[in-house]
């Protein structure tokens, strides 16, 4: 018997048109790539009568080329630099009139200065922050429990009052005391305030008042109180996982936005969370996902760093803050302020610090001096002159700030007290906490 030819002469046999259609089919697979550039494939099938197993398709596939077209219909050539500005002088009016004004822009037409910010109401926190909150972005404070996160959203609400200002408090928690914001200096008749019945109320109260672009400040009170609607149609004790993050993860991707639009700053109270089994880094986390996390231009992390004492009681606390995250100024830079029962930060004790640091006040001994001038002998007494003139404060202030920004200088710069990030602050360990918890620091330890 002869042979049946291997190239692709006419098959004498049905056994042979079937060996034949394999061959080509395994010529015809070698160029089936998944991606070919102009091409397209089209497959055929061929069907061969087989008499030992009956009839069987095979399926080969077959390239089709396409010879792409050079130019598109009605496409302008932009070979010169006249023609590209023209091509994109067109494209951005067209843009502009599809979605609106300003949709997209030349940044050099446009004046864009430096990200506005409203003071915290601490000079050191403001220059650890790069000058304060930034305007129409997302800030968060995150810390244990009587770290002095409330105070601080406080204060930030009144300095953006006293700024002309208007602001909203969402109290999620429901325990607002007006008595004591007022005592830290806000204006409560002119203070907005919701306490919502669901996280999905708070969240869409926010949005409104920031697109209404009335309001210069919001604050969220806070995140771990944004109940779900649907935990609270559920019953207690009833398991929604993740429910929480699916709400901040899909209300962010819309606030965000109008915040930046409207020049609103939010400000989000965070609470802290320990993870369990973690043998390696810090167990502790935030409430309500990942989503605030990435959303925020600034996450700022307060601690307790130790008491404040006098007459024998504890008149205060002093806060240790660090900002984790800033895309405003360098991060990871801390800042140390004082918070003293039923007044709030002592804005006095921080504008002093921070004139010690800058060279402003220098300090002879146990006695301060602004230049030739006697301020008082140790930093209490200091601060009791400073209190009984006022104008002598502002003074100060100004002459600090003014130091700080000079010839382009760099707000954090002065300080110096930048971290890297692998370094963590030194803050109260665990069982210091505990101490201090139960009252067991030393007072000769604290200084007053």
């Amino acid at each position: 018997m002869v042979a049946p030819s291997r190239g692709l002469a006419p098959c004498s046999s049905p056994l042979a048109m079937q060996r034949c259609a394999q061959r080509l089919a395994h010529q015809a697979s070698r160029f089936s790539a998944p991606v070919i550039r102009g091409r397209s494939l089209s497959r055929e099938s061929f069907l061969v009568s087989n008499p030992y197993d009956g009839a069987r398709s095979f399926t080969t596939p077959t390239l089709v080329c396409h010879a792409r077209a050079t130019k598109e219909k009605g496409s302008v050539p932009v070979d010169s630099a006249d023609a590209k500005a023209s091509a994109l002088d067109h494209v951005m009016k067209e843009i502009n009139s599809r979605f609106g004004k300003n949709s997209i822009m030349l940044l050099g037409d446009n004046k864009f200065g430096e990200v506005r910010t409203t003071p915290s109401g601490a000079l050191t926190l403001d220059i650890a922050l790069g000058g304060g909150y930034p305007v129409g972005r997302i800030v968060e404070i995150l810390g244990p429990e009587a770290s002095g996160k409330t105070t601080l959203a406080l204060h930030a609400m009144a300095e953006v009052q006293k700024r002309g200002g208007a602001v909203a408090l969402i109290d999620a928690e429901h325990a607002f005391d007006p008595l004591f914001a007022k005592r830290l200096g806000l204006d409560i008749g002119r203070l907005f305030l919701c306490q919502p019945d669901s996280g999905e109320m708070a969240l869409e109260v926010a949005d409104s008042l920031m697109r209404s672009g009335a309001v210069d400040m919001v604050a969220v009170d806070s995140v771990a109180a944004l109940v779900p609607r649907a935990e609270l149609e559920g019953e207690i004790g009833q398991t929604q996982i993740g429910s929480q993050a699916r709400l901040m993860s899909s209300a962010l991707r819309k606030i965000a936005g109008n915040a930046s639009r409207h020049a609103c700053t939010l400000l989000f109270i965070n609470q802290i969370r320990h993870k369990v089994g973690v043998i390696f880094g810090s167990p502790e986390t935030t409430s309500g996902g990942m989503a605030l996390k990435y959303y925020a231009s600034v996450r700022l992390e307060v601690r307790p760093k130790e008491k404040i004492m006098a007459d024998g009681e504890q008149a205060g606390i002093k806060i240790k803050a660090k900002c984790t995250k800033n895309k405003v100024a360098p991060p990871y830079r801390i800042a140390e302020f004082d918070i003293m029962f039923g007044s709030g930060i002592n804005g006095a004790g921080c504008v002093l610090d921070a004139a010690e640091k800058v060279g402003v006040v220098i300090r002879r001994g146990a006695y301060y001096y602004l230049g030739e001038e006697r301020l008082g002998q140790g930093r209490e007494k200091t601060l009791e002159t400073l209190a009984e003139r006022p104008e002598l404060l502002s003074h100060l202030e100004e002459e600090t700030r003014q130091v700080l920004t000079k010839g382009g200088h760099a707000v954090g710069d002065a300080f110096g007290e930048a971290s890297s990030s692998e370094e963590e602050p030194e803050f109260l360990s665990e069982a210091d906490e505990g101490e201090a918890e139960a009252g067991g620091l030393d007072a000769e330890a604290v200084q007053p």
